[in-house]
Order: C-alpha cells, then structure tokens, then sequence
C-alpha cells in the first residue's frame, strides 16, 4: 500500500508522462487537409505539399517510436506506401502500415541490427519523389546497430554487432553520459552521426525527435540520425583515454577509431554537407515539457512547487546527496517555497559501476537517498522522494525507479538489511523490491529522461 504522498508522487509523475505522450504531441501538432500535411511549431509552421511525391515512407527508431508511428498512420492513412520502425522489446503498438521490429535496449542484439539493414535498404530505395517521416526517439542508438565495415590501404576494419556490444557495456559501466556513449557509436556506425541523411538524399524527410538527452542536442539524441554532428573521431579517441578504455574495448574498434582520427575513414555528416540535404528535424517533445506537466498536478494537489532544473547530471549517488540537502533546507527553513512543497528536477544521471548486482540510475539515487534520510537527526520525517524514467524502464530492469521516505527506511530496519551493502553492490533493485519500495508503471512507450520529484510537509 501506497502513503498517501507516494499515492501523490505517482500522480505527479503520471502528469508528467502524459505531457509527453508522443501519440498527442504528434497528434495535436500535425494535421492534413487534402493534399496538405501541416506541422505546427511555435518558431513556425512546417507546410507540405504532398502533391509533390509520388511515395510516403515512413522509418525510424527509439521507445517512444512506435506511438508516434500510430499517429502518423492515424493522420496519413493508405498514403503510407511502406515503413519500418525499430522499438524496444515490448515498446510497441498495433499498426497497419509501418513494420516493427522489436530489439534490444541498451546493448543492441542481432533484431537492432536486422532493423538497421533494412531500414537502410528502405533508405537507399527511396528517389526526390520520395517524402521520408522519421520518427526518432531516445534508444535509437541501440535499437539501429549498423557496425562499420571499411577498407583503407587494403586493410579490411570490420567492427562486429559483439564489438559494439562490448564497447557499449564497457561505456556503460565506466560511468561515460549519454553524450560520449553516442560520440563512440555514431564514429562506429554506417546510420548514425547523420549518415541515414546519406543515404536518403535525395529524397525530402521530415524527422519527427522526442528528446531523451539533456540540452536536447539533435547530434546526441539516438546518436544523431538525421542531424550534423559536431563531434570527431578526435574527440572518440579522447573518451576512450578520459575513461581509461583501451584495453577493455575490442582491438577492432580502436583500430577503427584511430584509423578516422587520420583522416583515412569518412567522418560523420558536418554542418555545410546537411545544409544541402532536404532534411527538417522537429523537435516534439522535451524533459521541460514533462517537469511543466508535473508542476501542474502538483499545483492541483495544493502543493507550493518549484522546478529547479531539468540538467539534472553527474553520478546518481551524488545528485542524490544534492537534492537531499535541497530537501532538509527547505524541511527546516522553507528556503525555495512554503510548506507543503514539491521540488521537481529532470535530467539523466550515471552510475559508474563497482558491483554487480541489479540497478538503474533512478533506483541508485532513490537508495542513496534513503540512507542519508537514515542518516538524518529526524530519519526523513516529512521529507517524500521518486526518482524515476519516463520510459518505464530504469537500467536493465522492470521498474522506473523507486520511493524513498521515512516508510522506506523503518520498514528495512524492521527487516535488518543494509542500505550500504547494497549501494556498494549496485544492487538498489533489490533492496527496494524487498522494501516494497519499487515504482513500477511497464513501459510507456515515450522516454524524455527521467524526473525527480521530492515532497516536503
């Protein structure tokens, strides 16, 4: 059973994922009338006239893909002539015109590379009689694995789905954020860093982008797909030595890496070579978007709200530590708003892992949290937290995240086990699966990052 503030959370966090429900976004900003397909966008309408092609394809990728796919079919009908999207493994929706391909997040499977080839061949079929709708999401990356294959100097460099799959553990594990895990990836990619862009030309696309990354970077979201990238083999070399990766990364990938950063492989897409490509990214939906929905069912529930950012970065345990003093100055001294309060933060953090056990970023913190309420002269009173993913799926498991408050924490002393054992094992699932502590809401088919929401009475 619920407390009554967690019964709260949830609701406030339930607003926030309907605000960035990718069917609605789409839905409420695209319409057709006639021939006429309409985007409207606050810096200004996108107007098409679709007189002018002779096919509609439809592609993309990311967990929040597969509503924005029902919407588009929903507005475009049997204009659709093909599409094929790849989603995560349950991400999905019932569709009529657009394939799905179902495969693994965040280490991609042998589903993200079929996806990959054929949405490529989809890609290289399509002619300046062609309009391509992208439909790009966070997870995008992992979802659309095309490894490299090249030849320089009559040496063959042929990165496998196994090196990208190791290095993309190898990233994960060492704490490297979203930004720097995708500068390696669209480096070892044929798709990535802009270079499905290449393959469409010289058809017109317009590539429809839920953000899951923060500052909302179109060259970091799914590892760029149809944007330029600023990025260089220069600067995935830099991550590799910053994180000390070199030996625990597959020969075939430095080679790769090295062979770029001497300009022997193709860089990525740059800024002059997109300006000549019929390419309109439209930005839908965003963490910020999320935190304004939050902050109005908060409101409606009678509480006294802040939204203190939505960068929220850096290792878990330490935002944890952060958003704690937050919450005991404002218990004691009401130093952002009166009480009753509700704080609300949105970002992504990291989690450099030094066990092995079973965790997300958000159920890290949630445990973090509770043991510096442990911690606290009046263990947590008044003090309410969920930390959370709007995709439903924090890390490699089954929960978004997790509740921590004074509940939490007498209910593990009740049954003597060890917050700091299990923060040491990075194994935060089953700490709070064995509280009773873990929030759960399947997957939500959107994904903008993650929120974080405290209470204070």
């Amino acid at each position: 059973m619920m407390t009554n503030e967690q019964e709260h959370l949830r609701q406030i966090f339930a607003e926030a994922l309907d605000r960035v429900d990718p069917y609605k976004i789409i839905t409420n900003r695209v319409s057709l009338e006639g021939d006429t397909l309409t985007v409207v966008m606050d810096e200004g309408d996108v107007v098409v006239d679709l007189q002018e092609f002779e096919r509609i394809v439809v592609i993309g990728a990311g967990k929040a893909t597969a509503k924005m796919a029902l919407a588009i079919e929903e507005i475009l009908d049997t204009r659709i002539e093909s599409g094929l999207i790849s989603v995560k493994y349950g991400h999905t929706e019932e569709l009529k015109y657009i394939r799905t391909i179902e495969a693994a997040h965040p280490v991609p499977d042998g589903n993200s590379e079929r996806a990959a080839r054929e949405i490529e061949e989809l890609a290289c079929s399509t002619t300046d009689k062609t309009l391509v709708i992208n439909l790009i999401s966070g997870g995008g990356s992992a979802l659309l694995s095309s490894p490299m294959h090249a030849e320089v100097d009559g040496e063959k460099i042929e990165v496998t789905l196994e090196d990208k799959q190791n290095t993309t553990k190898a990233l994960l594990a060492c704490g490297a954020d979203i930004s720097e895990i995708n500068c390696i990836r669209k480096h070892l990619s044929s798709l990535k860093g802009g270079r499905l862009l290449r393959c469409l030309r010289p058809a017109r696309s317009l590539n429809f982008i839920l953000s899951d990354v923060v500052g909302d970077n179109l060259d970091t979201i799914a590892s760029g797909l149809t944007s330029y990238d600023r990025s260089t083999y220069c600067d995935a070399m830099s991550i590799i030595d910053n994180y000390e990766l070199r030996d625990k990364i597959p020969a075939n990938v430095i080679r790769a890496l090295e062979l770029g950063n001497t300009g022997k492989l193709l860089e990525t897409l740059k800024k002059d070579e997109f300006s000549e490509i019929r390419a309109e990214n439209i930005l839908i939906g965003t963490n910020r978007i999320a935190l304004l929905g939050a902050r109005d069912k908060a409101e409606e529930l009678g509480y006294n709200v802040r939204m203190l950012t939505s960068r929220l970065q850096g290792e878990a345990a330490d935002a944890a530590d952060m958003l704690w003093a937050v919450a005991h100055d404002e218990r004691e001294w009401e130093l952002l708003e009166k009480k009753p309060a509700c704080i609300i933060v949105g970002g992504e953090t990291v989690v450099t892992l030094k066990g092995n056990g079973k965790g997300g970023r958000n159920q890290e913190m949630a445990l973090q949290f509770l043991m510096r309420l442990g911690q606290d002269e009046r263990n947590g009173e008044s003090i309410h937290f969920l930390a959370a993913s709007t995709d439903g799926n924090d890390g490699p498991t089954d929960a978004a995240g997790g509740f921590a408050d004074t509940a939490v924490l007498e209910k593990s002393r009740e049954m003597g086990i060890s917050i700091a054992e299990y923060l040491k094992n990075n194994d935060s699932y089953h700490f709070l699966k064995t509280v009773g502590a873990l929030f759960k809401t399947g997957p939500t088919n959107t994904n903008v990052c993650d929120v974080q929401l405290l209470i204070v009475k």
